[in-house]
């Protein structure tokens, strides 16, 4: 099987210039970042893909034993890198996928140019004991994730429009929902656990190249906080807070999102 056809690989935008490649949070795919590919490609080539499990991909090639941790998802990040051989790339991930671009800039770092940390989370989940706010309780993740098991169709309905945020535009909301129920609901759960269990706050230290952490100014999966220890955490990092609110900047502020993008491209390259 081909990395290209296994995460439904596009490319497009401009050859030879700076390359951007975007990956999707859970729940969600490539298409999610349709918004802000035209203007990304002005001035970049722009890779999209698909995670295992989610979109286009060639589902035969998901496993729970590959896709069990965010180890499967980085080397298919680091593959589809090896594969297109365009040389060091901007990683830019989404919520999860963040912490994806981390732990692979961390293993091959001259794969990358830099790292766009979009609403990132390197744990979900509060520890008071060292001072740190994810922004969930143990209990509420557990009650999410038995919700989840027990209902994933009503579920996505409930929390799509609480992770979208931006309640005066409901649209935004019936598309997040849309993309969860598009999602194979035994690969979803395993997924959610790999999302919403995983603690990476010691990886980020290990990150070497040019970061941007941008996050929104109101994020009820992401708060501010979480986005202030990730740039504490990696050296050399730049934070910026964006206008947007909710958890999608790609889609309730593409514009502003991609700019952001842009303008950190210009600078690293």
């Amino acid at each position: 099987m081909s990395v290209r056809s296994r995460n439904h690989v596009t490319v497009s935008g401009r050859p030879g210039e700076p390359v951007v490649m975007l990956a999707h949070g859970f729940g969600c795919d490539q298409h999610m970042w349709r918004l802000m590919v035209p203007l990304l490609e002005r001035e970049a080539t722009v890779v999209l893909f698909d995670h295992v499990g989610a979109g286009r991909s060639d589902l035969s090639a998901w496993s729970r034993e590959r896709y069990s941790t965010l180890d499967g998802y980085t080397e298919d990040v680091l593959e589809i890198c090896h594969e297109l051989a365009l040389g060091p790339v901007t990683f830019v991930g989404h919520s999860v996928s963040a912490m994806m671009g981390v732990l692979a800039a961390a293993r091959e770092p001259e794969a990358f140019a830099g790292l766009v940390l979009l609403a990132p989370s390197p744990c979900f989940v509060d520890d008071p004991a060292a001072g740190y706010r994810g922004g969930f309780s143990a209990e509420d993740i557990d009650e999410l994730l038995e919700s989840l098991d027990a209902n994933y169709l009503g579920w996505s309905g409930a929390m799509a429009p609480v992770i979208m945020g931006n309640p005066e535009r409901p649209e935004l909301g019936e598309e997040l929902t849309n993309s969860f129920c598009r999602t194979d609901p035994d690969i979803a759960r395993v997924f959610a656990r790999v999302t919403f269990l995983s603690d990476n706050r010691e990886d980020l230290a290990g990150v070497t190249v040019p970061t941007l952490v941008a996050q929104c100014s109101v994020d009820a999966i992401a708060p501010p906080e979480v986005g202030a220890f990730v740039h504490a955490r990696i050296p050399g990092s730049r934070l910026v807070t964006l206008d947007a609110t909710g958890h999608c900047p790609q889609l309730s502020a593409p514009e502003e999102t991609a700019t952001a993008i842009a303008d950190f491209v210009r600078a690293v390259r």
